[in-house]
């Protein structure tokens, strides 16, 4: 048996695509292209693409982009969606807390806990991190979201996650102030309408830690804000009712 997010993810691509996070699709790549500078030449890593939605949609807008995930399931449909809409995307299986690339991108997202912070250590994230940064080339945009410390200090974490959530559902939350982790069984159904029943625990960052975290990697012009669905904004402040943060960074121009 795998990690709980491998097996959440083992045949899920279809029932990954109906889950209502989705939604936001066209107004997230928005975002993206604006912090792009509409600069279609710029080439893009998508760090835990998950079924390529956002790949997608920024290759329908001209832009370079490669998918990266661990699930063959997630990837599989990816590469269905993008033939089906006449696209030539490269969607490759690859462990997010190993990247080999060197200076090979423009920017990186990694959206909706592509990947971060689903790992079992806060080590594996961190790699992550140091990942994205040394695939960007000098000068790069790293924009990704994560999930927001400060939320489940003041709200359950699964009465939000049971919100409109089709036909998953989150039982046991238990939220470690220790660690900031938070440890929930969940129930929802592969795409073949078998029953998954998961324990898993996702790490909450606050943004001072983010920032720490960033800024020892390297990285400059950090911006962390609410990461609101369908509608990314470097003017939407975070707060504790904001589930997820937006996190906006740059790999500075000189070295």
């Amino acid at each position: 048996m795998g990690k709980w997010y491998e097996e959440l993810f083992a045949n899920s691509g279809k029932a990954y695509d109906e889950e209502s996070f989705t939604r936001g699709t066209v107004g997230e790549c928005d975002f993206i292209e604006a912090e792009l500078g509409f600069d279609k030449a710029k080439r893009i890593l998508d760090i835990g693409c998950g079924t390529g939605r956002h790949s997608i949609e920024l290759s329908q807008r001209g832009y370079q982009i490669m998918g990266i995930d661990l699930s063959l399931s997630q990837l599989e449909s990816a590469k269905r969606k993008a033939e089906t809409a006449g696209l030539k995307i490269d969607f490759l299986q690859m462990d997010a807390r190993a990247l080999s690339f060197d200076a090979c991108f423009d920017a990186c997202i990694m959206l909706c806990e592509g990947a971060f912070p689903l790992m079992e250590t806060d080590e594996m994230n961190f790699e992550i991190l140091k990942g994205a940064y040394r695939a960007l080339k000098p000068g790069g945009i790293f924009i990704f979201t994560t999930l927001n410390g400060l939320f489940p200090l003041h709200h359950s974490t699964s009465e939000f996650c049971n919100q409109d959530t089709g036909s998953t559902t989150y039982h046991n939350d238990s939220f470690d102030l220790m660690t900031f982790r938070d440890y929930s069984s969940i129930k929802t159904f592969d795409d073949d309408g078998k029953e998954i029943v998961l324990d898993c625990n996702e790490r909450y960052y606050v943004p001072s830690e983010i920032t720490w975290l960033l800024k020892s990697i390297g990285f400059d012009a950090i911006h962390i804000g609410s990461a609101q669905l369908g509608e990314f904004s470097r003017s939407h402040q975070l707060t504790t009712n904001d589930f997820e943060m937006l996190v906006i960074c740059e790999k500075p121009s000189r070295l």
